[in-house]
């Protein structure tokens, strides 16, 4: 073996940890059925983090308010954050109950749902569910929740999915993505027994959990932050996958950067302070949830990933054609093959048909464009950043 062939197969190695565990997360993919649901009695505070959302609220109000659940059980709050536009009033109309907050120091989700959570446990809430202000849901949510609350889970995650699924190639590429991120991977880890994680939207937390645990995390995805610190707290996230919260997702480029760049940005903080804590911890303590939180956190990017094993494939393929590097081609080969089974797992749940397969043509670029946010700036502003909604007034 070469010098050229032993650092391809060495350097394989990381990557093949990382395609390994998302092949084995694809393998486990299999939907399970829900538990079965009893007579409703849980108390519900729905609430709606809202900063200056006028266009979209009365719209997620409604949607929240034909819930399939006992009117009697449940209330929906719009929580407006240093709102300076007519939030309230659109939110009020539509029979929201509104709570208002203004704090010119402490801005962000993370400190609006602290301020939330507080008002409504003491209000008696026996649950607590986050739904965002562009976002309609399924009616049968609460059930979905209530059923997993009453067989002992503290804290759930319902599937996030895109709203606007075909509003361009690139929306069409994040449902096939979010799918890839938010099903496949909660559905293995459902199955797995591990947690699903929090994704921001469509989240439900018991009173219990809220005061083991308080909700004290304050930077730009906070809903990451949150979810490792249930999992060390021995809380896992199950997963409502029969349950639906639907986000529109930004269309044009210039607002899906921003986007895009916060939220790759503040995964990249987490990573870098807690990804190698969790996996010691975890280690120690054998502790599946907290070692599989761990490797969420430190395998990359699947952007970074992708352009990874395509360059060490292609190197090997390169060596192979002058008759070296015959098992740098085989690890750098099945690391591409777990990758597109990956890929095609997450396309078959996305449901988004034969136009997701042509979307995926577009991923080369899609993917380089995600890489080139990494190199730029991180981000760091814990300041709640509003993203430009691309429609018309709703």
């Amino acid at each position: 073996m070469t010098m050229v062939d032993a650092f391809l197969v060495g350097a394989a190695i990381p990557v093949s940890i990382a395609c390994g565990y998302l092949a084995l997360l694809a393998a486990c993919s299999q939907r399970t059925p829900p538990p079965a649901a009893g007579a409703p009695r849980i108390r519900f505070d729905i609430i709606v983090p809202a900063h200056d959302e006028e266009s979209g609220i009365a719209e997620t109000v409604r949607s929240l308010l034909s819930i399939d659940y006992p009117r009697s059980l449940f209330r929906v709050i719009v929580l407006a954050d240093n709102c300076v536009d007519q939030t309230v009033a659109r939110a009020v109309a539509a029979g929201a109950s509104v709570l208002v907050r203004q704090d010119a120091e402490r801005r962000g989700k993370g400190y609006a749902l602290e301020y939330a959570f507080r008002e409504s446990l003491a209000a008696a809430a026996d649950a607590v569910v986050v739904i965002d202000a562009d976002t309609v849901a399924s009616g049968n949510l609460l059930h979905a929740f209530a059923s997993r609350l009453e067989a002992g889970a503290g804290a759930v995650q319902a599937d996030y999915s895109v709203r606007n699924p075909n509003a361009s190639w690139r929306t069409r590429l994040m449902t096939i993505a979010l799918a890839m991120f938010h099903v496949l991977r909660s559905l293995a880890r459902e199955r797995l027994g591990v947690s699903c994680g929090l994704r921001g939207n469509g989240m439900c937390f018991t009173r219990a959990v809220l005061s083991q645990v308080p909700h004290q995390a304050f930077s730009i995805v906070e809903d990451l932050e949150y979810g490792l610190r249930l999992g060390e707290a021995g809380h896992r996230v199950h997963y409502a996958g029969d349950a639906h919260v639907f986000g529109e997702m930004v269309a044009g480029e210039r607002a899906a950067r921003s986007q895009r760049h916060r939220w790759e940005g503040g995964r990249w903080q987490i990573a870098r302070l807690h990804g190698l804590r969790l996996l010691r911890a975890g280690l120690a303590r054998r502790d599946a949830v907290i070692l599989d939180l761990a490797m969420d956190l430190l395998v990359p990017p699947f952007s970074i990933l992708t352009t990874v094993v395509v360059a060490g494939l292609g190197a090997s393929i390169w060596i192979s054609l002058r008759g070296r590097g015959e098992l740098a081609l085989w690890v750098w080969g099945a690391c591409a093959l777990a990758l597109l089974g990956y890929v095609m797992r997450g396309w078959q749940l996305s449901g988004t048909g034969l136009r997701g397969l042509a979307a995926l043509s577009c991923s080369p670029a899609f993917l380089l464009w995600k890489a080139t946010l990494l190199f730029r700036r991180n981000a760091s502003r814990k300041e709640w950043i509003r993203t430009a909604r691309e429609g018309s007034e709703r």
